[in-house]
């Protein structure tokens, strides 16, 4: 017998209104030039406008918010290459306590500032030599911290499912729902929300196709490892799918597709002249995956999540400039 998912409906509803008043319900975006591109109504989740500018506040502060006084006096700690880094700085303090978190060195510049911006100590490594879990789980008892993963943990799962329960409240019945993978957090979380309301939808992931774990494990059954990716999408540069995470995605997603970091750039591109919106590589993998007709068969209405923005005006015009 399967055991029982760790993360429910339920548990997601929950967290929406653990969050509520405190995360931005972000807007839900149209456009009439890409639905003409794709052929398929296109509903965009614009997390790239949540608070930190990513859906990571989303399950960081409804982690954190469940903590003991004991705990949240001791403080937290985190690894991240951005946007958990940002999500659990800002929880923290919203929260009252403190966050130490380890980023790789090469992290944008503008995500290590906003870390360090929103009160949290910031300590770095090399994401091409050192195991950032096993460091981190280090630093976090070596100070006596509750160490906040950024995907590996009921709690975070369903804080991120709420961005889509958010999406399918607000625009009724889709067919599909698109979002990016990294760790695989979003689209479990999305997965478990999506399919306790509409059992019928299509779950689809994008990843880098240099970093396609979680593609390559689904279709071996197992967790699969890759090299450390490089791509322009740092976010979803992830080596192997979470344990957590894995276990809810082979069973709620129905399909993984890449996408090239060309095609990455050519969404950010979209999106900005287009619809006027900006969004960092990762926040642009799932619509550079529909506009790059990675997606075949595209059923009428789609949600997609621009799942972040953080991007520095410099770095954007380096990956976007013709």
């Amino acid at each position: 017998m399967r055991n029982p998912s760790p993360v429910s409906l339920e548990d997601v509803r929950d967290a929406a209104e653990r969050i509520r008043g405190v995360a931005h319900r972000t807007p839900v975006l149209r456009s009439r030039t890409l639905d003409d591109l794709v052929g398929a109504e296109v509903h965009l989740k614009c997390e790239n406008l949540q608070r930190v500018g990513a859906f990571k506040f989303r399950g960081a502060y409804n982690t954190i918010s469940r903590l003991s006084p004991e705990q949240l006096a001791r403080g937290v700690a985190a690894y991240s290459s951005g946007n958990h880094a940002q999500a659990v700085a800002l929880a923290a303090r919203e929260l009252g306590t403190t966050a130490v978190v380890l980023m790789p060195e090469d992290t944008p510049r503008s995500k290590r500032e906003a870390t360090a911006g929103y009160g949290a100590e910031v300590v770095t490594y090399d994401r091409y030599t050192g195991d950032r879990v096993a460091l981190g789980e280090a630093l976090a008892a070596e100070r006596g911290l509750t160490l906040v993963p950024p995907y590996e943990h009921p709690h975070i799962i369903a804080g991120q499912g709420t961005a889509a329960l958010e999406l399918i409240e607000e625009v009724g019945e889709l067919d599909a729902l698109v979002a990016p993978v990294g760790g695989g957090g979003l689209i479990a979380g999305s997965s478990t929300a999506a399919k306790g309301l509409l059992p019928g939808i299509r779950v689809i992931g994008v990843e880098p196709e240099a970093g396609d774990d979680t593609r390559r494990s689904l279709a071996a059954g197992e967790r699969v490892s890759v090299p450390v990716p490089r791509t322009v999408a740092d976010g979803l540069a992830a080596e192997i799918p979470g344990e957590l995470t894995f276990s809810v995605n082979r069973r709620l997603v129905d399909e993984i597709v890449t996408v090239t970091d060309d095609q990455v750039r050519d969404g950010m591109r979209f999106l900005f002249e287009r619809l006027k919106t900006v969004v960092e590589p990762s926040g642009a993998a799932a619509p550079a995956a529909l506009l790059a007709g990675r997606i075949g068969d595209l059923p009428p209405r789609v949600g997609v999540i621009l799942s972040g923005g953080n991007v520095a005006a410099r770095r954007f015009a380096e990956l976007c400039g013709e």
